[in-house]
């Protein structure tokens, strides 16, 4: 192989390397920051597709464009009424102008530890100004809306928005649980007690009323049997009177029917004269 072959060869290796060199991809989640010796080139890629730069001397910084997670290890906050909690917490945050994060930052993970600093000082500052019961449940939504946008105004300043700053879980630290779970557990029994005597008070109440109207139900069927009872009786002593009237002799000869059905039956031994006016319908039908 000759010479000239050899430079041709070199020459398109050449070229093929210097547009490799100055030929890059962007993706669409993603924007890049061009620098040139060390100063950022404005504007920032955001476009996807293809795109150049000087090679060697333009060098490119990838950044997404997408949400990004932060996260961190829990730490020590104090709420307003001096409780200890132990908060672990996250945010979600997005890069708003690529040109001043790369002046502000550099990379993602010095941004990252600058977004710890001003997401903690963030949320012990607001958590600060509240009592546990109100960062543990009644008010941690206005909390956390009102740490977002403080952190966000603060952010912004490096080209970063933060989206939504969150608390995955508030403990208590290990020395501080058994206090507060026996304080909790006492003022649950006092509670347990209280309605327990509530309910004994209103059992009582219902109780009384209900004997109060079961007497009085009682006393008004008893008046209203003595009534029947009453008025059946003088309808049964009007009908024994009237019968009498009409025959006397039937009438008692009736009744002593009835008082012997009453009175004797195979096992009744009677011990009496014969002359006893009882037992006349026995000696004689016609009662002589």
């Amino acid at each position: 192989m000759k010479v000239r072959d050899y430079t041709i060869i070199i020459i398109v290796f050449a070229v093929i390397f210097l547009v490799g060199s100055s030929l890059y991809v962007v993706d669409e989640t993603e924007q890049v920051v061009i620098t040139q010796f060390g100063a950022v080139i404005e504007p920032a890629v955001t476009g996807a597709g293809l795109h150049f730069k000087l090679p060697f001397v333009q060098k490119i910084t990838v950044l997404d464009k997408r949400l990004l997670d932060y996260d961190t290890s829990p730490r020590a906050i104090y709420t307003e009424d001096k409780k200890n909690l132990l908060v672990d917490n996250y945010a979600k945050w997005r890069i708003r102008d690529p040109i001043t994060f790369i002046r502000s930052f550099g990379t993602e993970v010095v941004a990252q530890a600058r977004l710890d600093d001003i997401i903690y000082a963030g949320l012990r500052e607001e958590l600060g100004r509240h009592t546990l019961t109100e960062v543990i449940s009644v008010n941690r939504e206005a909390i956390m809306n009102a740490v977002t946008e403080k952190c966000h105004n603060i952010a912004k300043e490096f080209g970063v928005d933060i989206v939504d700053v969150r608390i995955k879980r508030a403990d208590l630290p290990e020395e501080n649980k058994s206090a507060v779970f026996n304080r909790m557990r006492a003022e649950r029994e006092r509670m347990a007690m209280r309605y327990r005597s509530e309910g004994a008070e209103e059992s009582q109440k219902i109780r009384a009323g209900a004997d109060l109207m079961k007497r009085s139900i009682e006393a008004g069927a008893y008046r209203i049997s003595e009534q029947i009872r009453g008025t059946g009786d003088s309808l049964a002593v009007k009908i024994y009177a009237d019968a009498y009237r009409r025959d006397p002799q039937f009438y008692s000869f009736i009744r002593t029917l009835t008082a012997y059905k009453n009175t004797i039956d195979k096992n009744t031994v009677l011990v009496l004269p014969l002359d006893t006016e009882f037992l006349k319908y026995i000696r004689s039908p016609s009662g002589k």
